[in-house]
């Protein structure tokens, strides 16, 4: 069995992340506490929602182990690396957005982690008529692009939240928007992978997707509602 790339390439997507938030990192010593919590909790966050969705199918079958131990589910990440960092920031008293900096550093990543799938055949598509837009398994069958979809719809969020980032669009939501962003694309996009389907038609990807979708809507609800307080705050009352 050729050797997967993706453990490579993950690691090489965590250390330019880190270079990315290294320069942050200068400013106050917290975020890297918070840094860590994110890679902690998407860790285990993908860990958990790759068992949860399909990991447990492979439970007495030969392989299990090696199944259990690489499978990983970049929705999975995307939940647990938000709890997680919003946990060290309670826990450190840091009261800052950190998203802005996520949100385009971590559609890079993704992008950067599917090259791996794509390298080693996995994530499929699921199995249609040949086109122009299709692409080979590994035993010749015409499948949809799922893992260059992926890669592409990532690489368009980079480039759409480095440019908000330097117009100062919604500062303070971009992770936010990222994450409904990203479970809307993956929830619809799960059509078209060749995933189990564990309950009325839906795969546990999708669940999860739902799921990163509404943490999204609700954080950035929560982010205007805060900024709009401080608004009139400093404003003061509205006279009648």
């Amino acid at each position: 069995m050729t050797p997967s790339p993706y453990p490579i390439l993950m690691l090489a997507g965590i250390i330019i992340s880190g270079i990315f938030w290294s320069r942050l990192a200068r400013k106050d010593e917290r975020l890297v506490f918070i840094y860590a919590a994110a890679l902690g909790g998407a860790f285990a966050g993908a860990k958990l929602a790759y068992i949860a969705s399909e990991g447990w199918l492979y439970y007495g079958r030969a392989g299990m182990w090696l199944q259990l131990a690489t499978g990983k589910s970049i929705v999975g990440a995307l939940l647990g690396g938000y709890a997680a960092v919003e946990l060290a920031k309670k826990s450190c008293g840091y009261t800052a957005p950190t998203g802005d900096w996520f949100a385009t550093i971590v559609p890079l990543a993704v992008a950067l982690g599917r090259v791996g799938c794509l390298l080693h055949g996995c994530c499929l598509g699921i199995v249609c008529a040949p086109a122009w837009y299709t692409i080979r398994d590994p035993f010749g069958q015409a499948r949809w692009p799922a893992v260059p979809v992926e890669m592409a719809f990532n690489l368009l969020c980079a480039a759409i939240f480095w440019q908000m980032r330097r117009r100062r669009l919604l500062p303070g939501q971009h992770f936010h928007i990222y994450l409904m962003a990203y479970g809307v694309f993956r929830f619809g996009h799960e059509f078209l992978r060749d995933t189990p389907r564990i309950v009325y038609g839906l795969t546990g990807y999708q669940i999860a997707a739902a799921g990163c979708a509404l943490l999204g809507l609700i954080g950035f609800l929560k982010r205007r509602g805060q900024r709009e307080s401080r608004s009139e705050l400093i404003q003061g009352p509205v006279p009648v």
